[in-house]
């Protein structure tokens, strides 16, 4: 009976375990973010994707339509300076507050579908964008004012919808590795390119987009392979929880459950807990990201 409890469940045990290695990512970040810039982080997370996904363009090819090549290009960027605001925020702010920042981007998501894609919202939708929106204000509250890591905050959740939603138009063009191959390539050469230029340039308020290259130790390489290990883990139980899922929607929403994840893991590494209003806010997002993800 347990078996059958578990084989059927199998997608949320997955979405479950997936959410746990991004959780767990994410600690290794915020922990060579302290000998080295979250810009640096990006690319090493990056470069070991990007060979996993060459590797897997190389074992099973196949062929595109093509087209939309400037869409390709625009999602690998912007999902990459999305990228560079998360893992800032990771760095400089306890980790379930810079994992809430970037579960906002199913709310955004919402609001440029249905914009640009003109898909409709049901009213019970728009209670939920609302209620997201109210939770992000909780999470900064701005009567104590507007950190930098805020506004970080809020760009690492809309820029992740931005390229979340190219992807719509992407895939009737390409497959999956291609459009993540070309976000690889970005996530790796960006950061670099970034990198040499802070050699010459630095700008206190733009650092999550250039600072200088740090040398890992060779201590901090294990943590970098171990790193990207959880990341891989995480894409591919992420991918096999939606393939096995009965119900894409109840799927999304148990993908929230990282924020939870995080608050226990951020503990335990000396993160300060949000405070009472913050956590609030936290909640807020999860149950509006759950309400939209439920919607679609």
């Amino acid at each position: 009976m347990l078996k059958r409890f578990y084989i059927s469940h199998l997608g949320i045990f997955y979405m479950l375990f997936a959410c746990f290695m991004f959780a767990v990512t994410g600690a290794f970040a915020k922990y060579l973010s302290k000998d080295m810039p979250s810009i640096e982080v990006v690319f090493f997370r990056n470069l070991i994707g990007l060979f996993i996904v060459i590797y897997a363009i190389y074992r099973f090819p196949f062929k595109q339509a093509g087209g939309h090549f400037f869409l390709l290009m625009f999602r690998g960027f912007v999902g990459t300076v999305a990228l560079f605001a998360f893992f800032y925020n990771v760095a400089h702010v306890n980790l379930a507050t810079a994992f809430t920042f970037q579960k906002t981007n199913p709310i955004f998501t919402a609001i440029l579908a249905a914009f640009i894609f003109k898909e409709r919202l049901s009213s019970l939708g728009w209670f939920a964008v609302f209620l997201g929106f109210g939770g992000i204000l909780l999470v900064i509250q701005p009567n104590l004012g507007i950190s930098k890591t805020d506004i970080i905050g809020v760009w690492s959740g809309l820029g992740a919808a931005i390229a979340y939603t190219s992807v719509k138009e992407l895939n009737k063009s390409y497959g999956t590795n291609v459009i993540v191959l070309s976000f690889m390539l970005w996530g790796s050469f960006l950061p670099l390119i970034c990198m040499g230029l802070a050699e010459f340039f630095t700008y206190e308020p733009l650092d999550f987009l250039f600072s200088k290259f740090s040398m890992p130790s060779w201590y901090n390489v294990v943590f970098i392979l171990l790193m990207g290990l959880s990341g891989y883990f995480f894409q591919s139980y992420m991918t096999k929880a939606f393939a096995v899922g009965k119900k894409a929607g109840v799927i999304a929403a148990v993908s929230y459950a990282d924020v939870i994840f995080t608050l226990i893991i951020g503990y335990f590494m000396g993160d300060v807990l949000p405070n009472q209003t913050a956590l609030l806010g936290i909640l807020l997002v999860i149950v509006s990201g759950i309400l939209v993800v439920k919607e679609k």
